[in-house]
């Protein structure tokens, strides 16, 4: 069933001030099993024959998808967790989840640009989006398909059912503006509502030529909103013509740095033909993760963003691996 993705409030305001989406503060996740280092005891009035009651307080997990590759770019594999360590605001944290080379269920929105500057050949583009569902699609996961041009379209909410996906991928509409940041920031809403078990990621792939031209959500917006939801945002650019001199790099490089702050990757496509070719690239990328886990300190000021660091712990292997995650998270997302 097509779910249209409605900005009402949008529709309610003036026409230039009221046009952004709404942020909307969320208050922490309750944790997935907390190991007893995190679950602190505090003593409150005393009860009958002297009994202190005790009280836990317990931390949010936060999950943390790591890829590492050697100097050529090549995916290191064989990685166990003593060969990690995190810091948070550069204090050491415990790794308290850890899972290898990414057998951790996904929740995914795949939101494809249907505007006319990019949905100039419909096959190709639907046959490559089927192929990469099929490919990377596993009985744990769950992917939700939206399109957006004028506006947001949710096509398919999240489901493990591959035929369903194919025929939502025959129901993309053209569409004449281009609403990316709407998509963003509402596909980040979308995975907020996913389950939010240890190891589970959570993942953007979105396919554009990079060029917001609705102008309601701001890019500011929809990259905190990723971050509250802790999505890794996958950037499939689209550039028909490269030496054109009306491309609009600008909103390439905003994409490029979404992906890098989100713990995601972009990829250039030049020729449609490619595309199928950057779908692999982002499967290959999701299958050789690894997950860690650790869990949030307690802070008085328990809604600010939080910086995460993942290195090797060895200083050799410092040198001659690359690490790439996401920057942080905000301590009262989802």
């Amino acid at each position: 069933m097509r779910i249209a993705c409605s900005f009402a409030l949008w529709g309610m305001m003036g026409t230039m001030l009221l046009a952004q989406a709404p942020i909307v503060r969320r208050p922490p996740m309750q944790p997935v099993n907390p190991d007893a280092d995190q679950q602190q005891q505090s003593q409150s009035a005393p009860v009958s024959q002297g009994q202190v009651p005790t009280i836990r307080v317990e931390s949010r997990l936060v999950n943390i998808a790591v890829n590492v590759v050697d100097k050529n770019g090549a995916p290191i594999g064989g990685l166990g967790k003593d060969d990690f360590e995190i810091l948070e605001d550069g204090k050491p944290q415990k790794i308290a989840y850890f899972e290898k080379e990414s057998s951790t269920p996904l929740s995914i929105v795949l939101a494809i640009d249907a505007s006319d500057s990019v949905l100039r050949d419909e096959r190709l583009e639907k046959n490559a989006a089927k192929h990469f569902v099929n490919a990377l699609l596993r009985d744990q996961d769950e992917l939700n398909l939206m399109d957006f041009s004028d506006t947001v379209r949710e096509i398919v909410s999240f489901t493990n059912q591959k035929k369903q996906i194919e025929n939502g991928l025959n129901q993309l509409q053209r569409g004449d503006e281009t609403a990316l940041y709407d998509a963003i920031y509402l596909a980040s809403e979308r995975l907020m509502q996913t389950k939010n078990e240890a190891g589970r990621r959570r993942v953007i792939v979105v396919i554009t030529d990079g060029v917001d031209t609705v102008k309601r959500s701001r890019y500011g917006q929809a990259l905190e909103e990723a971050q509250r939801a802790g999505a890794m945002i996958y950037s499939i650019i689209i550039v028909p013509v490269w030496e054109d001199a009306g491309r609009n790099t600008g909103g390439e490089h905003a994409l490029i740095q979404m992906s890098n702050d989100t713990g995601g990757k972009y990829f250039y496509v030049g020729d449609k033909r490619d595309l199928e070719p950057a779908f692999a690239r982002v499967s290959d990328d999701l299958r050789t993760q690894y997950v860690l886990g650790y869990y949030a300190p307690q802070r008085k000021d328990d809604g600010g963003f939080r910086t995460v660091r993942v290195r090797m712990k060895d200083a050799t292997l410092q040198g001659q691996y690359q690490l790439r995650h996401r920057s942080g998270y905000y301590a009262d997302g989802k």
